[in-house]
This record gives structure tokens, C-alpha cells and sequence, in this order.
């Protein structure tokens, strides 16, 4: 009878262990915080503040301005020597295979700098012709103001550490997904771009 009490109480422990494992991983579908992350966004997307920007040819706008088009959004600093290197290649690519919908201006391709006291137009400008821009539908812009940065990196979630050794930062890098009413509503590795442009393709039925 010990030996079953025992059993019975090694069960009873495995499954409560269980039930809570698939809480706290939100049914065993999120095993980290950015798998999680993205979850929350598609299940709960985010709406992105109306922030002011001054693009790669030193006219301003407004994120707002942008609404009506779906927008893929990338978050870069131009002397990153490797994740930054990587986006501005793939958004190139990007341009490639989303011709069309660029063209007829129903896709946008956005590169937002987290350092903009660096990244001036000039620079943006630079990173653009070093990513090979094809020329089509692919804007890069800094904040206007400090608060304007800050309400973007909370929104996208964009974690972003100096590093003083190097004098570049540390952070997180991804292919964001806004559609056209501003809603953050899909996460996708740095290293898919692919996977991206065919999710929006199929999200305007193309």
C-alpha cells in the first residue's frame, strides 16, 4: 500500500507540474520571452504611436501618415556591423520580390534608427546605397525627439543596451509587420524575409 500511496502521490505531483508548465508557457507554445512576445501580438495586436520621423532625405512625417498600407518595420543603427548589415540586405530583397505592391503603394518598407543623434539623413541615406536599394518603396528615418524613440521601442518591444567598449549597442533584431491601421500584428525572425514578404503577399490576396 506505501508503494501506491507513493505512486499515486508521484502522479498527482507530474500532472500538477504539468498544468502548470503549460501556464506558464502559454499552452507549451512559448518556451522563451520573445516567443511569448509574439504570441501576445497576435493575439492582442499593438496600435503604434503617431510618432514623428525625419526620413533618409530630411523631409518629416508622421507614422500616421503611413496608415492605409501594410508596413514592414525594422529597427537598425547604420554602423551595426552585423544585424543591420544583414536587414538592409534582405530589405533590398524585399523590394524584389514585393515589386508590385510596392509600386501601387499598398506595402511600405520602413527602417527606423534607435540612433539618431548619429543617423543622420546623410547616414540613412549611406546605409540605403550600401544595402543596394533598388529605389522602390523603402524609407529609413530617425525619431524627431528622444520621447518619440522611446514610445517606438516600447511598442515593437525593442531592446536596446549601449555598449561602451564598442560604442554601438546590443539588441534584439526582427521584421516587424504593420497593417494598415497601424497595428503591430506579426513578429518574424531577422533572418526570414522571405517568410515575411509571402505573409503579406497573402494578406492582400496576391
Amino acid at each position: 500500500m506505501a508503494i501506491l500511496r507513493t505512486l499515486l502521490a508521484s502522479l498527482v505531483l507530474l500532472l500538477a507540474g504539468g498544468a502548470a508548465f503549460g501556464v506558464v508557457t502559454d499552452q507549451f507554445q512559448a518556451f522563451t520571452t520573445e516567443t511569448a512576445r509574439r504570441l501576445a501580438v497576435r493575439r492582442h495586436p499593438v496600435q503604434i504611436p503617431p510618432v514623428e520621423l525625419q526620413l533618409q532625405s530630411g523631409s518629416r512625417i508622421s507614422l500616421a501618415d503611413l496608415r492605409g498600407k501594410w508596413l514592414l518595420v525594422d529597427f537598425i543603427y547604420t554602423r551595426c556591423p552585423t544585424y543591420c548589415v544583414a536587414l538592409g540586405s534582405e530589405f533590398a530583397q524585399l523590394q524584389d520580390l514585393l515589386s508590385k505592391p510596392l509600386a501601387q503603394g499598398k506595402v511600405q518598407l520602413l527602417s527606423i534608427s534607435f540612433d539618431p543623434i548619429h543617423d543622420t539623413p546623410a547616414q540613412l541615406k549611406a546605409y540605403m546605397q550600401r544595402s543596394r536599394d533598388r529605389g522602390l518603396g523603402w524609407i529609413a528615418a530617425r525619431p524627431v525627439e528622444p520621447q518619440g524613440l522611446g514610445n517606438l521601442e516600447r511598442a515593437f518591444g525593442i531592446t536596446v543596451i549601449a555598449d561602451p567598449s564598442s560604442g554601438g549597442y546590443t539588441h534584439n533584431a526582427a521584421i516587424h509587420l504593420v497593417d494598415p491601421g497601424g497595428r503591430l500584428v506579426e513578429i518574424f525572425d531577422e533572418d526570414a524575409p522571405n517568410l515575411a514578404g509571402r505573409t503579406v503577399l497573402q494578406r492582400l490576396g496576391q
